[in-house]
């Protein structure tokens, strides 16, 4: 390995450790070998994401959108074999040259990153599930050649629920915070089911029809989170351990959510330390190849 590769490989960990501390934690239980490919991916789909909600921040939409498809471009430009300098660059290439990952998989995830430019809320779930298409399932199937298994088709399809299951789990936790960036994606319809308009999600008060519906979207995510179970047996030994971490880690935060009483506005929900440990533990203790058993979210 080249000391740019080793460098780019390197930043890319950083950013994994930095800003996705449950999923880094999960990662430490791989392979040591599978690791770098693993950050090398969150290096990419990070910093894309930091373009989009870093400049939204500084309100420059025209910037936003010139800088997304001069980053687009620049990796487009990459893969091509143009030679192109970026630290997160070298890893990602050699990531998708090692594993010969699917080229859809990042143009379909750029493109629910471009959608983030313009589209600020989701009439149903159908379109919301369009979006998490490319911003979690792609994603997903991005990871499964390097995590592995005997049979990657079959594997396919319930990595693709868990990504789903995950991106879901984040838009529940943080309804308050994309409120604060002008986006709503919990689907309209859904709001409307429960009578709930736009501006009262906006006033983010927890009356009994905004619980009501939090609580009918974590049943939502509950249904990914079933379909995903029957996919981590199936990976490879190495890299159940990680997955089932994972698993339990973010479905821990549907646990926070209810048990708050449904109120995603007063703090945060947060997994104490204590708690992630123990799955860790858990997980490294559990044989490969046994069947997850029971759902997060489930109401008390």
């Amino acid at each position: 390995m080249t000391d740019s590769l080793a460098a780019s490989y390197a930043f890319c960990r950083d950013l994994h450790r930095t800003y996705g501390r449950t999923y880094y934690l999960a990662t430490r239980l791989l392979p040591a070998w599978k690791r770098p490919y693993v950050h090398a991916l969150y290096g990419f789909t990070r910093y894309t994401d930091d373009i989009v909600d870093r400049l939204e921040r500084a309100g420059a939409v025209t910037d936003r959108t010139a800088a997304l498809h001069w980053w687009t471009a620049r990796f487009t430009a990459a893969l091509d074999g143009v030679p192109v300098h970026h630290p997160v660059l070298p890893a990602v290439l050699d990531t998708i040259a090692v594993f010969r990952l699917d080229r859809a998989d990042f143009t379909a995830f750029l493109r629910s990153m471009e959608l983030d430019l313009s589209v600020t809320e989701y009439a149903t779930y159908d379109d919301l599930l369009t979006y998490m298409e490319g911003s979690a399932a792609a994603i997903a199937t991005m990871m499964l050649p390097i995590l592995g298994a005997p049979d990657l088709a079959a594997a396919r399809e319930p990595g693709r629920q868990l990504g789903l299951a995950f991106q879901l789990t984040n838009f529940i936790r943080d309804v308050g915070e994309d409120l604060d960036r002008g986006r709503i994606y919990l689907p309209l319809k859904d709001l409307a089911e429960f009578g709930v308009t736009p501006d009262e999600l906006r006033a983010k008060q927890a009356t009994r029809p905004v619980r009501e519906l939090i609580a009918f979207e974590i049943d939502r995510a509950r249904e990914h989170y079933a379909k995903a179970a029957p996919g981590i047996p199936l990976l490879e030994r190495s890299s159940q351990p990680c997955v089932r971490t994972a698993y339990r880690a973010y479905g821990a935060i549907l646990d926070e959510v209810v048990r708050s009483g449904y109120d995603v506005f007063r703090r945060r929900a947060t997994v104490p330390a204590v708690r992630k440990l123990g799955m860790v533990v858990s997980s490294l203790l559990t044989p490969a190849g046994r069947p997850v058993r029971g759902l997060p979210g489930e109401p008390h």
